[in-house]
Formats: C-alpha cells, structure tokens, sequence
C-alpha cells in the first residue's frame, strides 16, 4: 500500500531520476536510509520499472515526428507475432499501440526527416503484409510523454 510520501517520491523520480537521494529524502521530509529502503521496495514492488535517460531528439538529429495508422487484414497469432517483430527491428518506431476501431495499429516514429519515413515504411511492408497505411507527420508537440498522475496507485 503506498502512502502519500511513497506518491511523492514517484512522482519526483519521473521527473528527474537523477536526483541524489539525499535532495530526494530532504524533499520528501524521510532520513536518508528510510528514503532509499523506500525506492527499494518501490523497485521491488514493481511500482519502478527502470530508470532511463530522456535524450534531446533536436540534439539526435531526429526532430520529425510521424504517425502512421495501420489496417491489417490478417488477425492471425502468426501474423501478429510477424508484425511485432517487424516494428521491434525498426529503430525509428518508438511506441505501437493496438487499437479498437477504423485501424489496429498506432505507430509513433522519430525521423531526421520527413522524406525519411518513406525508408521506414518499406522496411516495415517488406517485412510484415499490411491492407492500408496512413500517415501523419506532427507539426507541434503540445505535451509529450510525460509522468504519469500518481494518485490512483494504492
């Protein structure tokens, strides 16, 4: 069961994982062992997945943005398997997300630039048979993945 300094030490670790342990425990108002016994068990609990770095995409040299909304006509386990492991060799798609309604497939990927996803897709059809691809190329970020509302884990 979390409690409301457990919540706090959440939400300031998707913030900045970076953060020493003893800022962390000062902000939380814990001594330092008692701060890092609590990471432990969060880590250990499950409630941290893993820490990772965010890196600059403008400094990565991959500012561009599309997503791409795929139709299958195939729902086959064989099909799905081939699928996953298509998008999992492609480097430049980032998230994939199983959809209900029109499309079954949500793919977010990061380019240099736009006349790169044009590479990234026959990658992808070369690799797994699709009935329809459509694309979007964002023009502006207004929130981005960010740290998830704390408040609903017990």
């Amino acid at each position: 069961m979390l409690d409301d300094r457990d919540r706090r030490i959440l939400s300031l670790l998707q913030r900045d994982a970076s953060i020493a342990i003893g800022d962390l425990a000062e902000k939380v108002s814990l001594s330092l062992s008692a701060c890092s016994r609590r990471i432990q068990r969060l880590e250990a609990e499950g409630y941290i997945a893993g820490r990772v770095a965010r890196l600059d995409r403008e400094r990565m040299r991959l500012p561009t943005t599309v997503f791409a909304l795929v139709k299958t006509a195939h729902h086959s386990a064989e099909w799905m398997e081939n699928f996953h492991r298509a998008v999992a060799d492609i480097p430049e798609i980032v998230e994939v997300h199983r959809l209900t309604g029109l499309y079954d497939y949500l793919l977010k990927i990061v380019l240099p630039r736009v006349e790169h996803y044009d590479v990234v897709y026959k990658a992808l059809v070369r690799k797994a048979e699709l009935f329809d691809v459509s694309a979007s190329i964002s023009m502006e970020a207004l929130k981005e993945a960010g740290p998830l509302p704390v408040g609903y884990a017990q």
